[in-house]
């Protein structure tokens, strides 16, 4: 079963200084029927305008991953990281027992668009911890974040893998092992999961599937949660 969830039904958030939609329900927007699919919680697609951004604030218990789609992301944390992420890179926060961080905009200039993914740990009360890590795309899945750090992803405490791609016109196969899920997020251009069609910003829940073909006639960029 593949249930879609268009991006226009998405909760929106307008500041002024950002521009933020959420798949599942975060901050002011609260929906009982989308909390989240599977231990994945939050995808807030986020559009930052030059030099603003979210001041230091804190969290607990969760794995934060930021994937920047065009611009640049300034980060500070209380762990004394500080750093910049920019498209073709992927940050991991474990915020465990507690951490507290800011981020902004980098550019004075120009816009920041990226994805912000919350995902819920298998433990409890880890010591904070940061890392990040340059993606090579090359046309295939490429693995983001696991729980082993297999093919140099990020490590999250969590049995999920978060894979990305950037099509141009071509397929690629992904089999979902007996009992797991998966969620596709469209983060730019359209694609076919199974031959449903997906424009940006759409997602879709896949359950009771075993193989998976992410197809794009143009350019698209795709995430793909492969999930407990």
């Amino acid at each position: 079963m593949i249930q879609i969830r268009p991006a226009g039904d998405r909760g929106h958030a307008q500041h002024g200084w950002l521009d933020s939609w959420h798949s599942f329900s975060f901050a002011d927007y609260h929906d009982p029927r989308h909390m989240g699919f599977s231990v994945l919680r939050v995808i807030n697609e986020d559009r930052v305008t030059p030099g603003e951004g979210f001041p230091t604030h804190p969290h607990r218990d969760m794995e934060i991953i930021t994937y920047v789609l065009e611009g640049a992301l300034e980060h500070q944390d209380s762990l004394g990281t500080g750093s910049v992420i920019r498209p073709g890179e992927v940050q991991r926060m474990s915020a465990g027992t507690g951490i507290r961080h800011s981020e902004f905009n980098h550019s004075k200039n120009e816009e920041v668009h990226f994805l912000q993914i919350w995902i819920l740990p298998n433990v409890q009360g880890v010591q904070p911890g940061y890392e990040q890590k340059r993606i090579e795309h090359n046309g295939t899945l490429r693995l983001l974040a696991s729980p082993e750090g297999r093919d140099a992803s990020v490590t999250i405490h969590q049995d999920a893998r978060i894979y990305a791609a950037r099509l141009n016109g071509a397929s690629i196969d992904h089999t979902l092992a007996p009992g797991r899920r998966a969620w596709l997020q469209i983060a730019r251009g359209a694609a076919t999961v199974n031959g449903i069609e997906l424009h940006a910003g759409d997602g879709a829940g896949i359950e009771g599937e075993t193989g998976l073909r992410i197809a794009a006639d143009g350019s698209a960029e795709v995430l793909l949660f492969d999930l407990p």
